[in-house]
Formats: structure tokens, C-alpha cells, sequence
């Protein structure tokens, strides 16, 4: 019997070492993840990192990249340190021109940066390096360059802009409503860009506006995605995600949610078939499937998403701010409405919305440009120094450090615009011979990035700005109610990989009396 009983006993002691076991397996991974956090974490009590730690910038500035834009205006350099976030800040032309020409190769999107968005983008264009980056930038190049891409873009754009915008704006106008206009450019950009990508249309800008579930799922993704590029330490989004806990979890479900529709997009245009489609992904597909490069649906679903970041955030971000300084500026309204409207220099008549009428409108090009320069539609970039490396203006950066330059903070030097960098004014654009548009250098305006990663959908995204632009400046005014920074010129934006206003903007629509 005694031996018996410690027959029986020995599944409870070995469970009970197991358990002690795993305890101590636990108290030693903690004492590690404690460790690397004493050894890796920069800890730093300078104003500026303590500034960011607690919070306390804040109390003086609305955004992050206001408070950002100050440290650069009165650094001697236009650089700065956070150490915190091991992280290297620049407003300075030279040092964006030798990051993204110069020494382009020391200066990649980085492992880190990959990891931030990873789970989102996947291995896209946008997060990625090397042969990957060349492979998609060189498909991209020959799609976006194309005649036929383009004049098919326009026509949606166009059709967009008369048949459903239009229409919507006139609603609210007739009604008396307030409408927030950052969701309604977000909605027509998200079908704009879905049907010159995909062929496909997603019936966001509707009288009724229906919620879509992948609009709403990548506006999470994007938003949960920029916070984890804003800790102090990947360690602490990692452990959450370790877990699937908080914030993480919550990415987890928008990414499966974005998956999901992404597959049933392309399933769809498969069953469509790309043949004489002229939709990007069906040029992708097409022209991929000469090439070695394997085409799955998986490096399908990362150009989908890379797609819709690109086209459909860009966009009503910067729509959004434009109508936002008009409402503010009403003779400048009026000027693009005069310039718009006469196409024979009276103003009696109304030419149609054609891409060589917007070639020929420098002042309203102009208003564009001066808006991008105050409110960026992405207000910094990122890269990860490879080895070290010293800036042109003389900044040492170690190897692994993240270099950011922020366009947002460039707008605001006095050192590159002027004393009155602050003020909105188009004609500081129109240098130009009888008072053309002159661009100024990508590197003091990396609004779309510059060098080698300049955005190959420059051209097409300010089209289709200025044509809507046109389209609602000839029809309506726009005036922003309530009593929001908005109002004031000066918006509050959340956290994302876009600029993208708090509470949206409200405004009230009235039609132009002729």
C-alpha cells in the first residue's frame, strides 16, 4: 500500500516542480525584459525629453508638430535630439537633401520602421527596402506614367466630383445642414481611389453615406499603427501585442477586418478578369505576370493597402485643410472662382472641368501649394540611419538612429519662407514670368518627399485636388462653423499616419449667387 500511495503521489510533485518550473521561467523572463529596458531605454532628463515624457509641451501648443516647429525655429541648425525616442529631428533643407539624394543608400525606411507598420502594410512599397522598393517603385513608375492610366484617372475623378460630391454639397446647401467636409472628401477620395485602383466601387459618397467596414477598419489601423511609432519604446507595443491586450488587440481586429475585404476585393477583380482593365491592380496583375516576381495574394493585398494610404488619406487631408483656410480667406476664394470661371478672362462663362483648363490655372495650383506647405498631408518621414553618419550641418548620428524631417516644422522656418512663414499666402508661388507658378526645391518642400522616394503620384493627386477644388469653389461657399481651432485656422489633429483634423470640420455650404 505504501508503495502505492507514492506511486499516486508522483503525478502531484511533478506537477508541482512543473509549476515552480514555469514560475521561475516567468521571474526570469521578466528580470530579462527589465534588463533590456535599464540598458536600451536612453533615459534623459534634458527639457526636451522630459518635455515629451510628461506631456507638458501641451500646455503651450496645440499639436505635436507645433511644439516640434518651435524647438526647430530656435535650434541654430533647425535639428534637435529626443533621446527618448533615440530619434534625430530636422527642419533643415541640406540635411533633407543629403537623406533622400545624397547619401540615399545610409538613409532606408530601417528594420524598426518595417516592424511599426508592418502588420499593416505588409511588405508595400511604402515599408519596404532594397530590391523589394526598386521591383514595386519600377511597376508603379511605368503605370502612374502611362497616358492612359492618367486620362482614365481624370474621368473618374471628374465623374466623381459631378455625379456624386456635387450633388451632396447641393444637398446640404438646400437643407440648410452642417456637414462635416473632411468625412465627405474622405469618402469621395476612398471611391476615387478604389475605382481608378480596383475597378471597383465602393458607393462611400452617397446621399444617405453608408458606413463601409473597410474604411472605418484602415482608419483604425492607420491611427493605432502612428501610436505605436510615438512610444518610447517598441518594447512597450510589442509586450501588448505579446498578449493582445489594449491597443494591439484592437489593431489585430482592423488588420483581420482590412484582410478580409482586401481578399474579397481582389477575388473580385480576378473573377473580372484583368484583361483590357485599365484599374491599377489589374495592371499590376497583368504586368507582374511576365515577370519572376511571384504575384500572390498576399503581395496583391500589401499593393491594396499601399493603394489605399496613398490615394484616398493624402487627398481629403489636404482638401480638408484647403477649404478650412478659405473659409477663412474669402477673397482667395473669390480669385480662384474668378480665375476658374473665365476662361476667356471675363468671367461670363463656365469651361468644362477639362485636365487642359486645370494645366492653365497657376493661381489656384498656387492656393494648393501654399495650403501643403501650412498643413502637409503627412507631417513628418522617417528613416533609420544605417551606419554613422554626420549631417550636413555638422549633426552627429550614430548608427540605428531614426532620422525624421518634418515637412509641418519646414512650413513654419522663417529661414526658408520668410518672416511671414505663418501668413496664408498663395501669391508667394507666383514668381513665374506674367506671374506664373514657380515650384520650389523638393528639399525645402518635402511635401512629397523628394530624391528617389519622391511620390510618383504627385501629378495625379494634385489634379484630382484641383479639380474638385474648382468644381466646389465654382458652385459653393464654404464657411466652418461651431467653435473649434478649426475656425480659427488652427486645428487640432489626432494621432495617425495622415493629418487628419479632431472632430472633423464642420461647415455650412451655400450656393453662389450668379
Amino acid at each position: 500500500m505504501e508503495a502505492a500511495a507514492a506511486d499516486s503521489s508522483l503525478p502531484w510533485a511533478a506537477q508541482c516542480l512543473g509549476a515552480a518550473l514555469f514560475a521561475a521561467a516567468l521571474c526570469v523572463a521578466a528580470l530579462g525584459v527589465v534588463l533590456t529596458l535599464l540598458r536600451r531605454w536612453p533615459w534623459c532628463s534634458c527639457h526636451v525629453c522630459r518635455a515629451y515624457l510628461t506631456g507638458s509641451w501641451a500646455q503651450d501648443f496645440t499639436n505635436l508638430g507645433d511644439w516640434y516647429a518651435h524647438l526647430l525655429r530656435d535650434s541654430p541648425t533647425g535639428t534637435v535630439h529626443v533621446h527618448v525616442l533615440g530619434c534625430t529631428v530636422t527642419a533643415n533643407p541640406a540635411n533633407v537633401e543629403y537623406m533622400l539624394r545624397t547619401n540615399f543608400d545610409n538613409f532606408p525606411k530601417g528594420k524598426a520602421f518595417a516592424a511599426v507598420l508592418g502588420d499593416l502594410l505588409g511588405r508595400g512599397i511604402f515599408n519596404v527596402d532594397g530590391h523589394a522598393w526598386r521591383h514595386q517603385r519600377k511597376m508603379a513608375s511605368l503605370e502612374l506614367g502611362s497616358v492612359a492610366v492618367r486620362s482614365y484617372a481624370f474621368g473618374i475623378v471628374a465623374q466623381e466630383v459631378e455625379s456624386r460630391l456635387l450633388p451632396v454639397l447641393a444637398a446640404a446647401a438646400d437643407a440648410g445642414a452642417v456637414v462635416d467636409l473632411q468625412d465627405v472628401f474622405r469618402r469621395f477620395a476612398f471611391d476615387t481611389i478604389c475605382k481608378i485602383s480596383f475597378g471597383l466601387d465602393p458607393c462611400c459618397l452617397e446621399l444617405e453615406m453608408p458606413v463601409s467596414r473597410l474604411a472605418d477598419a484602415f482608419d483604425a489601423a492607420t491611427r493605432l499603427c502612428a501610436m505605436r511609432g510615438a512610444a518610447a519604446s517598441p518594447l512597450l507595443w510589442k509586450a501588448k501585442r505579446l498578449l493582445n491586450v489594449g491597443s494591439e488587440r484592437e489593431l489585430r481586429e482592423a488588420i483581420a477586418l482590412v484582410d478580409e475585404l482586401a481578399a474579397a476585393m481582389i477575388l473580385e477583380r480576378r473573377k473580372l478578369g484583368v484583361a483590357g482593365s485599365h484599374d491599377l491592380l489589374s495592371r499590376f496583375m497583368a504586368s507582374a505576370g511576365d515577370d519572376a516576381h511571384e504575384v500572390d495574394d498576399k503581395y496583391l493585398r500589401d499593393i491594396v493597402v499601399s493603394f489605399l494610404l496613398a490615394g484616398r488619406d493624402t487627398v481629403s487631408s489636404a482638401l480638408t485643410t484647403l477649404f478650412m483656410l478659405l473659409s477663412k480667406n474669402p477673397a482667395v476664394a473669390a480669385a480662384m472662382r474668378s480665375e476658374a470661371g473665365g476662361g476667356d478672362g471675363d468671367g461670363s462663362t463656365t469651361p468644362p472641368l477639362t485636365y487642359e483648363h486645370l494645366k492653365r490655372l497657376h493661381y489656384t495650383h498656387a492656393v494648393l501649394y501654399e495650403n501643403m506647405r501650412l498643413f502637409p498631408p503627412v507631417q513628418f518621414d522617417s528613416k533609420f540611419c544605417a551606419g554613422p553618419d554626420v549631417l550636413p550641418d555638422g549633426t552627429y548620428v550614430a548608427g540605428g538612429t531614426r532620422v525624421t524631417y518634418h515637412p509641418y516644422a519646414m512650413g513654419r522656418m522663417p529661414r526658408i519662407w520668410g518672416a511671414d512663414h505663418g501668413a496664408f499666402r498663395p501669391d508667394r508661388w507666383l514668381t513665374g514670368p506674367g506671374g506664373t507658378f514657380v515650384p520650389e526645391s523638393l528639399y525645402r518642400y518635402p511635401v512629397f518627399q523628394a530624391g528617389l522616394r519622391v511620390c510618383l503620384g504627385k501629378e495625379l493627386a494634385v489634379t484630382e485636388m484641383k479639380a474638385v477644388a474648382v468644381a466646389v469653389v465654382r458652385a459653393f461657399d464654404v464657411e466652418v462653423v461651431g467653435d473649434s481651432g478649426a475656425a480659427a485656422c488652427a486645428p487640432k489633429f489626432v494621432s495617425g499616419l495622415t493629418a487628419s483634423i479632431s472632430g472633423g470640420l464642420p461647415v455650412r455650404i451655400r450656393r453662389v449667387v450668379r
